[in-house]
């Protein structure tokens, strides 16, 4: 078995939605995800979103792969900051299930560490939703720690999806 990560080409579009459905799949149901991605706009066109991200040189889109078959995918933003500095900010990390602790997410970490590094950012932020212990433990291992904590209550309907 042979691991890499790669900058995302065009091509790789198709994967790139069916892996952003198989994340969205995956993490809705999890305490957070509901509201996680209802606020975010990229996850009802996510298509649209990840095409355009592979052409902008603010983002970076990359692919995980095993044996040549796309597993996994990432991508950072670069966030101008109001004092003039940049921060980069993960908008996804994904490996599906059967590919995961074989190095795949490690790779594409590391891409996206060294584009937010070769863009002179201050630090790089990623979230990792309650509860997914496994997400905040391999974002630790490469130096993210928290530095700020959201904290929701939902009402209505909702209250006893989003109760911990």
């Amino acid at each position: 078995m042979e691991e890499a990560a790669r900058q995302a080409q065009a091509p790789d579009l198709p994967a790139l939605v069916h892996l952003a459905g198989a994340a969205r799949a995956e993490l809705e149901s999890t305490r957070g995800g509901r509201v996680f991605f209802a606020e975010d706009p990229r996850w009802s066109e996510p298509d649209a979103c990840l095409g355009t991200w592979i052409d902008d040189p603010d983002h970076l889109v990359v692919v995980g792969m095993i044996d040549e078959h796309i597993v996994g995918y990432g991508s950072v933003h670069l966030d101008d900051l109001h004092t003039g500095e940049r921060l980069g900010v993960i908008d996804d990390l994904f490996v599906l299930e059967g590919a995961r602790g074989v190095g795949v997410g490690e790779m594409m970490m590391d891409e996206l560490v060294a584009f937010c590094r070769g863009h002179h950012c201050v630090g790089i932020d990623a979230v990792a939703l309650p509860g997914n212990r496994a997400t905040k433990n391999f974002f630790e291992t490469f130096g993210l720690v928290a530095r700020a904590i959201v904290v929701h209550r939902a009402f209505g309907a909702t209250d006893a999806e989003e109760a911990p």
